[in-house]
């Protein structure tokens, strides 16, 4: 008898976006494009069919989604932007150790170059860059930074690769490595 292998969601390819919840799109439209360099589609909304907001998206009923945005982030993952009102919403940016908190890694060819325009157009900064030398992520570089509303980034570089690779026949993806 053969035993079947669990090879995970049947047809994966990848992450097509990432959907961010933000206090105001027009402000998070114009860090993401005119900071990060992300392009812009599409926008979306008014929603406000309050069953079908609380059956589909598990939210109040009384929320609405006043509008959304598309936009794509070089070779990478696309993001869209949603902008809410809704009784009773929490308004605080989740900590790295809160359930629910996260980041978002931005991966850089110079590492020290993009640190530096951040600097220069007044991004919050967080500490000092990170330089792995040993390790798994021997080779790669990292600092943390935040939008205007207290979104985490990360700022990640490896242009050697990552000392792992030595021990694995495949990598993790990468936006330069090509698919496997």
């Amino acid at each position: 008898m053969n035993k079947q292998i669990n090879t995970g969601l049947p047809g994966l390819r990848g992450t097509d976006h990432i959907g961010l919840t933000v206090p105001n799109l027009e402000e998070a439209l114009a860090f993401f494009v005119d900071i990060i360099g992300c392009e812009p589609f599409y926008e979306l909304g008014p929603f406000d069919d309050g069953l079908w907001m609380e059956q589909t998206l598990g939210v109040d009923k009384k929320t609405v989604m006043n509008k959304l945005r598309f936009l794509r982030c070089k070779n990478g993952s696309n993001f869209e932007l949603f902008e809410y009102s809704a009784p009773n919403q929490n308004k605080t940016q989740p900590k790295n150790s809160d359930i629910g908190g996260h980041h978002i890694a931005l991966y850089v060819d110079d590492f020290y170059a993009a640190l530096e325009y951040l600097k220069r157009k007044g991004v919050d900064i967080m500490g000092e860059p990170t330089i792995r030398t040993e390790g798994p992520s021997g080779g790669q570089t990292w600092i943390y930074f935040r939008s205007p509303w207290g979104l985490q980034f990360e700022l990640v570089s490896f242009p050697n690769g990552k000392a792992y690779e030595q021990n694995f026949s495949h990598k993790l993806w990468h936006p330069v490595y090509p698919a496997e």
